[in-house]
């Protein structure tokens, strides 16, 4: 079972670029676990529901599986599925929809899909492809600096904010020097930082052996970080709804 730690968001200012480096391997309205069975064919649900949230629930259900999602308060929401198998409701943004329909078409790996309030995305495919919308500036350059470099990118999370965290292979950077610190203060306690969630006023670092809190976390989400047997490698927040998934596929949720 891995460790928490919580701290004050008054403790932690999140605004310019630093970097550390790392050896990295690699529900509804109640709480649903899911480990999986063999996968389905992967295939993408079009079908319409407005933005209710019980859409994306439906459709975990329906398909047995879920190895990420796309959260909003209001912008949205969508699950992944199998290889790119995806379902997402219209509230969506509809350039990022149509995004993950061509990528879906061309049998692209869809890994992961970053969603803001303010219709901000994101999404990682294929072999280190991204694809982005809106995206803070400084963000987007140190993307470039890493795919040019080769570098295999893990984890992208951001905000309306202009905060990021990005994660790779080999290292990971911040939009602000104190973020970093704190980071990096928890990967003494808890070994590597496997990944991490922005919101616009709260924060979660996932580790290889706990997590790190600050800011608004939902408290049942800590309650289910601290019991679930997980290794969790996928966290996303939105207001009180969350999900993990560990990367086999295994995954929890409320929402």
């Amino acid at each position: 079972m891995k460790k928490l730690f919580i701290l004050s968001l008054s403790a932690l200012t999140l605004f310019s670029c630093g970097g550390s480096t790392q050896n990295q391997n690699s529900p509804a309205e109640k709480t649903e676990a899911k480990t999986p069975g063999n996968p389905t064919q992967s295939q993408n649900d079009d079908d319409d529901q407005g933005c209710d949230r019980s859409f994306v629930r439906e459709n975990i259900k329906k398909f047995g599986e879920c190895k990420n999602v796309a959260i909003t308060k209001s912008n949205g929401d969508l699950m992944l599925y199998g290889r790119n198998g995806y379902a997402a409701n219209e509230c969506c943004p509809s350039d990022l929809t149509e995004t993950i329909k061509k990528l879906n078409s061309n049998n692209e790996l869809i890994d992961d899909v970053q969603l803001t309030e303010n219709g901000a995305w994101l999404v990682i495919y294929g072999d280190n492809g991204i694809v982005w919308n809106n995206i803070p500036s400084s963000l987007e350059n140190k993307i470039k600096e890493y795919n040019s470099n080769g570098e295999v990118i893990n984890s992208i999370t951001f905000n309306d904010n202009g905060d990021w965290i990005i994660i790779t292979d080999e290292r990971y950077c911040t939009s602000d020097a104190d973020a970093t610190d704190w980071l990096s203060n928890g990967e003494k306690q808890y070994g590597e930082l496997w990944a991490a969630c922005l919101t616009d006023d709260g924060m979660v670092a996932v580790y290889e052996k706990g997590y790190q809190f600050t800011g608004n976390v939902p408290s049942n989400l800590k309650s289910a970080l601290q019991k679930t047997s997980i290794n969790v490698y996928r966290l996303k927040i939105a207001g009180t709804a969350w999900f993990f998934a560990d990367s086999d596929g295994n995954y929890e949720y409320e929402m």
